[in-house]
Protein backbone atom coordinates (compact mmCIF):
# COMPACT_ATOMS: atom_id res chain seq x y z
CA UNK A 1 0.00 0.00 0.00
CA UNK A 2 2.82 2.41 0.86
CA UNK A 3 4.51 1.74 -2.50
CA UNK A 4 1.22 2.48 -4.34
CA UNK A 5 0.86 5.78 -2.45
CA UNK A 6 4.42 6.73 -3.38
CA UNK A 7 3.75 5.93 -7.07
CA UNK A 8 0.64 8.12 -7.01
CA UNK A 9 2.55 10.96 -5.32
CA UNK A 10 5.38 10.72 -7.85
CA UNK A 11 2.91 10.48 -10.75
CA UNK A 12 0.99 13.48 -9.48
CA UNK A 13 4.21 15.47 -9.17
CA UNK A 14 5.19 14.56 -12.76
CA UNK A 15 1.74 15.66 -13.99
CA UNK A 16 2.15 19.02 -12.23
CA UNK A 17 5.59 19.50 -13.82
CA UNK A 18 4.09 18.75 -17.24
CA UNK A 19 1.14 21.06 -16.53
CA UNK A 20 3.58 23.91 -15.85
CA UNK A 21 5.49 23.07 -19.04
CA UNK A 22 2.27 23.10 -21.07
CA UNK A 23 1.03 26.42 -19.73
CA UNK A 24 4.45 27.96 -20.38
CA UNK A 25 4.12 26.75 -23.99
CA UNK A 26 0.70 28.29 -24.55
CA UNK A 27 -1.63 25.38 -23.76
CA UNK A 28 -4.89 25.97 -21.91
CA UNK A 29 -5.43 23.20 -19.35
CA UNK A 30 -9.03 21.98 -19.39
CA UNK A 31 -8.92 18.88 -17.18
CA UNK A 32 -6.48 16.94 -15.04
CA UNK A 33 -6.96 13.22 -14.38
CA UNK A 34 -10.16 12.91 -16.39
CA UNK A 35 -11.84 9.58 -15.64
CA UNK A 36 -14.77 7.77 -17.18
CA UNK A 37 -15.72 4.13 -17.66
CA UNK A 38 -13.72 4.00 -20.90
CA UNK A 39 -10.46 4.99 -19.23
CA UNK A 40 -8.40 7.84 -17.87
CA UNK A 41 -6.58 10.78 -19.44
CA UNK A 42 -3.86 12.53 -17.47
CA UNK A 43 -4.29 15.98 -19.02
CA UNK A 44 -6.78 17.46 -21.47
CA UNK A 45 -5.75 20.78 -22.95
CA UNK A 46 -6.37 23.17 -25.83
CA UNK A 47 -3.67 24.36 -28.15
CA UNK A 48 -4.89 26.63 -30.91
CA UNK A 49 -7.80 24.74 -32.53
CA UNK A 50 -6.83 21.34 -31.09
CA UNK A 51 -8.19 19.45 -28.13
CA UNK A 52 -5.08 17.68 -26.91
CA UNK A 53 -5.24 14.48 -24.86
CA UNK A 54 -1.95 14.02 -23.04
CA UNK A 55 -0.55 10.91 -21.39
CA UNK A 56 2.18 11.58 -18.82
CA UNK A 57 4.74 8.85 -18.20
CA UNK A 58 7.51 9.16 -15.60
CA UNK A 59 10.62 7.07 -15.04
CA UNK A 60 13.63 7.57 -12.80
CA UNK A 61 15.87 5.66 -15.21
CA UNK A 62 15.78 3.80 -18.52
CA UNK A 63 16.34 0.45 -16.81
CA UNK A 64 12.92 -0.71 -18.00
CA UNK A 65 12.88 1.43 -21.14
CA UNK A 66 12.04 5.01 -21.93
CA UNK A 67 8.83 6.43 -20.40
CA UNK A 68 7.11 6.87 -23.78
CA UNK A 69 7.57 3.16 -24.52
CA UNK A 70 5.04 2.43 -21.77
CA UNK A 71 2.22 3.85 -23.92
CA UNK A 72 1.44 0.69 -25.86
CA UNK A 73 -1.49 -0.22 -28.08
CA UNK A 74 -3.83 -1.20 -25.21
CA UNK A 75 -3.14 2.06 -23.35
CA UNK A 76 -3.68 4.02 -26.57
CA UNK A 77 -7.08 2.33 -27.09
CA UNK A 78 -8.17 3.22 -23.54
CA UNK A 79 -7.05 6.83 -23.97
CA UNK A 80 -8.87 7.07 -27.32
CA UNK A 81 -12.02 5.58 -25.80
CA UNK A 82 -11.94 8.09 -22.94
CA UNK A 83 -11.27 10.91 -25.42
CA UNK A 84 -14.24 9.82 -27.52
CA UNK A 85 -16.45 9.90 -24.45
CA UNK A 86 -15.08 13.31 -23.42
CA UNK A 87 -15.87 14.73 -26.87
CA UNK A 88 -19.37 13.19 -26.81
CA UNK A 89 -20.16 14.34 -23.27
CA UNK A 90 -19.01 17.89 -24.08
CA UNK A 91 -21.09 17.94 -27.27
CA UNK A 92 -18.04 18.34 -29.49
CA UNK A 93 -18.67 17.01 -32.98
CA UNK A 94 -16.70 14.51 -35.03
CA UNK A 95 -15.02 17.36 -36.89
CA UNK A 96 -13.38 18.63 -33.68
CA UNK A 97 -9.61 18.63 -34.26
CA UNK A 98 -7.91 16.34 -31.73
CA UNK A 99 -4.38 15.25 -31.04
CA UNK A 100 -2.82 12.64 -28.78
CA UNK A 101 0.48 13.62 -27.21
CA UNK A 102 2.81 11.94 -24.74
CA UNK A 103 4.84 13.79 -22.12
CA UNK A 104 7.72 11.51 -21.16
CA UNK A 105 9.45 12.59 -17.97
CA UNK A 106 12.83 11.01 -17.29
CA UNK A 107 14.05 12.22 -13.92
CA UNK A 108 13.70 15.98 -14.49
CA UNK A 109 13.77 16.12 -18.30
CA UNK A 110 10.55 16.35 -20.33
CA UNK A 111 10.39 14.90 -23.82
CA UNK A 112 7.17 16.12 -25.39
CA UNK A 113 5.87 14.05 -28.30
CA UNK A 114 3.15 15.64 -30.45
CA UNK A 115 0.88 13.35 -32.45
CA UNK A 116 2.25 10.35 -30.58
CA UNK A 117 -0.55 8.12 -31.92
CA UNK A 118 -3.71 8.40 -34.05
CA UNK A 119 -7.31 8.57 -32.83
CA UNK A 120 -8.76 5.07 -32.99
CA UNK A 121 -11.43 3.29 -31.05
Amino acid sequence: MLQEKNKRTIGSHAEQVVRKYLTEHGFEILEMNYRCKQGEIDIIAREDIYYVFIEVKYRTSTRYGFPQEAVGAAKQRRICGAAGYYLYSHQLGESTPVRFDVAAVLEDKITYIRDAFPFRI
